[in-house]
């Protein structure tokens, strides 16, 4: 399902959707589109949780983020070769509230929790499921809910529940290939139903314009995933049936650290005060907000 079961090797250029009613196909540039929305409030710096961060954070001004790319929308290099996304920008400004900066460094995605552990960095952004795993080495501080969204063409109603007979496509190696198709198939089996015919791609990317083409039924995938692409389509596709198997998307932070506490109440501030909704909404990602940052919510 989540970032963590996501192959390394996956390129995710789902802005280049847009255009597919022109062209029938897709452009292999990592970057894509992007937003489509705007931030307009303006982000100040709270000294008061500044007196909350590590004096050897404080005294350097910014924060240093381990990154893994591309995972469009949440975070992948634009044309330009700089790092951008959801993830980004959410983190950028939870940083100003702190009055810090952010200084991304590019790591294997499971490099970078052990190099917080040591310090190497002191922050990971990587749409990072929080799980009770992960967070016997780490906490985490919650800022996203995500879980499996699928997508139909505009105007087909398709019930994820109900896809005996269908066509479905998905990213190879993800829990919607390995897990979440192949149960709900054999389901459908079982039940003496027609099996789901699943249709699996290398990119995401090629996977949802599978669906923009009508080569098949239904998309399954990471809900911010399909969300963005739902966004980028010019009204092509939709959601289909209700966001299932949610979990925490978090950043990950040394143990016991006070930054912990810091960035969770840098982020609430901006919960409160429209921010945050902004943020979410300039990339499409609304559907999984959550209204109060947490620590350490992992589910399972």
């Amino acid at each position: 399902m989540l970032k963590h079961v996501r192959p390394q090797w996956a390129v995710l250029s789902l802005g280049t959707v847009a255009a597919l009613a022109l062209t029938g196909c897709a452009s292999n540039k990592e970057g894509g589109g992007g937003p489509t929305g705007t931030v307009t409030g303006t982000v100040t710096q709270n000294t008061s949780l500044a007196d909350l961060l590590p004096a050897n954070i404080k005294a350097a001004g910014k924060l240093l983020i381990g990154v893994n790319v591309p995972y469009t929308p949440n975070e992948y290099k634009d044309s330009s070769g700089k790092i951008v996304g959801f993830d980004v920008d959410l983190l950028d400004a939870t940083a100003k509230v702190l009055g810090l900066t952010t200084s991304y460094k590019e790591s294997d995605f499971d490099k970078i929790i052990p190099a917080i552990e040591t310090g190497t960095y002191d922050i990971g952004m990587s749409s990072f499921t929080d799980n009770k795993t992960r967070e016997k080495t780490v906490d985490f501080v919650n800022y996203f809910s995500a879980g499996v969204m699928w997508a139909s063409q505009t105007g087909k109603t398709i019930d994820p529940d109900n896809a005996c007979g269908l066509k479905v496509s998905v990213q190879a190696t993800t829990t919607e290939d390995t897990d979440e198709i192949p149960a709900k198939s054999a389901a459908c089996v079982k039940a003496h139903k027609k099996p789901i015919t699943k249709l699996k791609f290398v990119r995401q990317d090629d996977a949802t314009n599978a669906l923009v083409l009508g080569r098949v039924d239904a998309m399954s995938a990471d809900s911010p995933v399909t969300a963005y692409a739902i966004k980028v389509s010019n009204g092509k596709i939709q959601q289909a049936g209700k966001i299932f198997d949610s979990a925490p998307y978090g950043w990950p932070i040394k143990k016991q650290s006070t930054l912990v506490q810091a960035m969770q109440k840098a982020l609430q501030q901006l919960m409160d005060n429209g921010t945050y909704d902004q943020i979410c909404t300039k990339w499409g990602v609304q559907s999984g907000e959550i209204k109060t940052a947490t620590v350490n919510g992992a589910v399972s």
